[in-house]
């Protein structure tokens, strides 16, 4: 957990609480007043705030909050398929599994002094659809940059011990907060980084 110290106050930067239904939340907060709230029920963001408090994300008000549910709204994660495009259900099975907070991730290529941060793991287990049988690690970094920027960064690597490949997809399907469509602007910014060893 993250502190600063400043006027004799103190600021976390990164809480650990408990959410809707006492399911494990994150909180993140930047200096200027940014905040996230991520739910580790599908390793999903359900708030983004900027320094007025105002709300970012849209969050359904049919949103369920009970495993093995997925929240609707905010930015769940589809993987290992998005959509109906495969076998499994719709959006695969990730935002519907509890990931762990990952106390040992690798290094991210990001170079920052983030305080307000989070990394989570998704790791197959007994309950995973056995029409999915293959062997992943599916690691996530939820940061709030200096200036209230959400970033979101995943790292996906086949685990399988026969060293076959296999084929997913996976999407953030994110949900904005709108009080006027004639005023959305949207700005992307894609990294992507495949390494094959």
């Amino acid at each position: 957990m993250s502190f600063e110290a400043g006027g004799g106050r103190e600021k976390k930067f990164v809480e650990f609480c408990k959410g809707v239904n006492g399911l494990d939340k994150v909180i993140l907060r930047e200096v200027r007043g940014h905040s996230a709230e991520v739910y580790l029920n599908g390793g999903q963001v359900t708030s983004w705030k900027n320094e007025y408090g105002e709300e970012l994300l849209f969050l359904s008000s049919k949103a369920v909050f009970k495993p093995p549910t997925a929240i609707r709204g905010g930015i769940p994660i589809s993987f290992p398929q998005f959509g109906m495009h495969g076998s499994l259900e719709q959006h695969g099975f990730a935002r519907n599994t509890v990931w762990t907070i990952d106390k040992d991730p690798p290094p991210f290529p990001t170079v920052s002094s983030n305080k307000a941060f989070i990394d989570l793991m998704l790791k197959p287990s007994e309950d995973d659809p056995k029409s999915w049988p293959h062997r992943f690690e599916f690691r996530i970094r939820i940061a709030l940059g200096p200036g209230g920027d959400l970033m979101l960064t995943s790292r996906i690597r086949n685990t399988n011990t026969d060293g076959k490949p296999f084929t997913f997809t996976f999407a953030y399907n994110n949900y904005f907060y709108l009080t006027d469509i004639r005023v959305l602007f949207l700005e992307f910014r894609v990294s992507l980084n495949v390494s094959l060893d």
